[in-house]
C-alpha cells in the first residue's frame, strides 16, 4: 500500500462506503462535508482509480471501491487488534517472556507458572533449566528475562532480590541406617560418599552446601559430581551416595530416596528472583511480583 495513505483516508472512505451519502458520512465523522470529499479524491489520486461514483442523487461504489472495502476494514481491524496488543504487553498482560531456573527450584517454578497461567492466561513462557550460574549467564547474554536461582553472587546488572530463605535435609538411600532418625547431622554424613554439583554450577551456592561439614570440621568424600539435581537424586535412590539439599528441593523425592532434616548447623540456602537491572519489560517486573506473591504464599 502507497505509504502516504493514512488510517484517515481509510476511515473516511468506510464511512461513506458504508452510508453511501457525504453529509451523513461527514455528520457521523464529525468533520465538515467539503473536507470529507477532499480526502476521498485524495485517496483515489493516490489508489489510481475512483472508488465512489457521485451523482446529484447517488453515491456509489465502482468495482475498484467494492474490492478496496473489505481490504480497508481488514486494514483498519488488523491495526486496532496490533495496537490492542501492544497496550496489553505495555501493562504486562501479554508477550513471551523467558525464565531460567535452577533445577533445585522446581516447587517454586510451579507455584509461580500456576499463578501466571491462571492470571495473565495470554502470556507465552518458555523454561530453560541449569544451575545458578548458567541461569545468571543466560541473563546477562539476554537470553532469559527472568532466573529463579539459589545463593547467586552480586554481579554488577544483576538485580537480585531473596524470595526466601530455609535449611538444610540429607537425602539418603530408603534403607539407609540414618534414613529412620527424627534429625541427623553432618558428622554423621561424611562417612558417606557424597553425591553433589560441581563448584562451578554456582560459587556460593556449592559453599552453602559444603558449610555443614565445615562447620562440623568435617570434609566429606565427594564420589560423584552430577550437572542435572535429578540425576543427583537417581544416584542417591540407586544407593550410590548421600547429598544434602534445602528443605524444598527435598520434595518429592524419586522412589528409593527419603530426606531428613539437617541439624547443628546454621546453613541457610536463600532462593532468589534475578533480572537484569533496569529492564524496562513490564512482564519482568508483573512476574516478579506473582515470585513474591507465591512465595509468601509457600511460606
Amino acid at each position: 500500500m502507497d505509504p502516504r495513505i493514512e488510517l484517515r483516508h481509510l476511515r473516511y472512505f468506510l464511512a461513506v462506503a458504508e452510508k453511501l451519502h457525504f453529509g451523513r458520512a461527514a455528520t457521523r465523522l464529525h468533520i465538515a462535508q467539503p473536507a470529507l470529499s477532499q480526502q476521498i479524491r485524495q485517496l483515489e489520486a493516490l489508489l489510481g482509480a475512483p472508488l465512489l461514483r457521485r451523482t446529484s442523487r447517488v453515491v456509489e461504489l465502482t468495482a475498484a471501491g467494492r474490492a478496496f472495502r473489505p481490504r480497508a476494514r481488514d486494514l483498519l481491524g488488523r491495526l486496532s487488534e496490533d495496537l490492542d496488543e501492544a497496550r496489553r504487553v505495555a501493562r504486562g498482560e501479554s508477550g513471551r517472556l523467558d525464565i531460567a531456573f535452577v533445577s533445585s527450584a522446581s516447587s517454586t517454578i510451579g507455584g509461580l507458572l500456576r499463578r501466571v497461567t491462571d492470571e495473565r492466561p495470554d502470556v507465552l513462557v518458555r523454561l530453560h533449566e541449569g544451575f545458578t550460574r548458567t541461569v545468571v549467564d543466560r541473563l546477562e547474554k539476554g537470553v532469559a528475562d527472568v532466573g529463579i536461582v539459589r545463593d547467586a553472587e552480586d554481579r554488577p546488572g544483576l538485580a537480585l532480590t531473596t524470595l526466601f530463605e530455609e535449611g538444610f535435609a540429607a537425602v539418603l538411600p530408603v534403607g539407609h541406617e540414618l534414613a529412620a532418625r527424627r534429625r541427623v547431622h553432618a558428622a554423621q554424613l561424611s562417612a558417606w560418599p557424597l553425591v553433589l554439583f560441581p563448584p562451578s554450577a554456582g560459587t556460593e551456592a556449592f559453599a552453602r552446601n559444603m558449610q555443614p561439614f565445615h562447620e562440623a570440621g568435617v570434609e566429606p568424600a565427594i564420589a560423584f559430581h552430577a550437572s542435572e539435581w535429578n540425576t543427583i537424586l537417581h544416584l542417591v535412590a540407586h544407593g550410590l551416595g548421600v547429598t544434602i539439599a534445602p528443605l524444598s528441593a527435598a520434595a518429592p523425592l524419586p522412589a528409593g530416596a527419603v530426606a531428613v532434616p539437617l541439624a547443628g548447623t546454621d546453613a541457610r540456602s536463600r532462593m532468589q528472583i534475578a533480572h537484569r537491572a533496569g529492564d524496562d519489560n513490564p512482564l519482568v517486573s508483573a512476574i516478579a511480583a506473582l515470585a513474591r506473591n507465591a512465595a509468601k504464599t509457600q511460606d
